[in-house]
């Protein structure tokens, strides 16, 4: 049997969503609560971060081989609380708040059990064609991909959890820490967690470039000690022998100053999804100082590095939303951040507590 919440019936047969049909074409309606399988749990959701990757899916109806051919919910970035258990789940309990971590890989293939289940062919995303996604009243996980939060962080926070899991993923990939000097290109939400969680290991100087100065300004507060116009000046010459760069913008010209800069034996980690699918690299300089070039995809192991960070006062995730809205409203939100660069993070507020 279902272990359903104390909120009855009633409340749990409403279950409104954001659903996008095309390109432009949002729409909140009406969507069946969801059944906990055996181990999975059903989330009230509270909390919705909005992504670049939501707002691609609301302009162009596609990212790269994924192409939305049904209507499907959009988000990723999520918290809630637990409102039913499925027959068999046992980590969780009625009435606890979690974060949702967004992926459910399949658990048997090569990189599942090789512990890099982010590479997973198989897996199951939030807002991946087909697969529906976190902007909705209820959502179902698999027990193991809810992470409970401590009461002292926010919703807003736990839904953050997510973009923050990229930018831990990353720094440990370039292997950032005590005294390190780190170069990034774009200053948004990715550029933002990853200074973040570059400060937080112990960087010593953390050089950002991005065209929009009200950016650029924002970033100081979150820790980057310089920042950089591009049309000014580039991080090859800003930030010279720097021991990583990280690339948040999916730029070609900025991939190649980044690269540029690093040191002998230094790293470049590509994170921004370049329009292009090729674009030319410094291929000279990557030869001739042996620079380590890698890329990511999403994160693994994540989630209670992320939340112990944010728990502990480390990092403050609350500090990046500028914006919130009604699930009512979720198209303004996808709109947010186009209509104002000031906004880093909008969110959707989709119900209380």
């Amino acid at each position: 049997m279902v272990e359903q919440s104390t909120h009855g019936d009633e409340k749990l047969a409403q279950n409104e969503a954001a659903v996008l049909y095309g390109v432009g074409d949002l729409r909140i309606e009406e969507k069946p609560v969801p059944k906990p399988g055996e181990r999975e749990v059903l989330v009230e959701i509270r909390s919705v971060g909005i992504c670049g990757s939501d707002v691609h899916y609301y302009q162009h109806g596609r990212i790269g081989d994924f192409v939305v051919k049904a209507p499907m919910v959009l988000g990723h970035e999520s918290s809630g609380v637990v409102v039913a258990l499925g027959r068999s789940a046992q980590k969780h309990h009625i009435g606890e708040r979690v974060a949702l971590e967004p992926g459910v890989p399949c658990g048997s293939c090569r990189e599942c059990r090789n512990g890099r289940y982010n590479l997973c062919r198989d897996v199951a995303f939030f807002a991946t064609p087909p697969i529906d996604g976190a902007l909705a009243r209820y959502v179902v996980v698999h027990e193991d991909f809810a992470f409970e939060l401590p009461d002292d962080v926010s919703d807003d926070s736990g839904a953050l959890i997510e973009p923050l899991s990229v930018g831990i993923w990353a720094c440990a990939k370039g292997q950032v820490g005590v005294g390190s000097r780190v170069a990034v290109a774009g200053a948004g939400p990715i550029g933002a967690v990853v200074t973040l969680v570059a400060r937080a290991a112990g960087a010593a100087e953390v050089v950002v470039s991005d065209p929009v100065a009200v950016r650029r300004e924002r970033i100081r507060t979150l820790g980057a000690t310089g920042v950089v116009d591009p049309a000014v000046s580039n991080l090859a010459e800003a930030a010279a022998d720097c021991d990583v760069f990280f690339d948040c913008s999916g730029h070609a010209a900025a991939v190649k100053d980044g690269i540029k800069a690093v040191r002998p034996a230094g790293t470049a980690v590509l994170i921004g999804m370049c329009p292009e699918s090729d674009v030319p690299m410094p291929l000279a300089h990557i030869q001739n100082r042996e620079v380590w070039v890698t890329g990511t995809f999403r994160y693994a192991h994540t989630y209670p590095k992320a939340i112990a960070l944010v728990a502990s006062k480390v990092i403050d995730l609350d500090s990046l939303v500028d914006a919130r809205f009604p699930l009512s409203a979720s198209e303004d939100a996808l709109l947010a951040a186009g209509r104002d660069p000031s906004i880093l993070k909008p969110l959707v507020a989709v119900s209380k507590a």
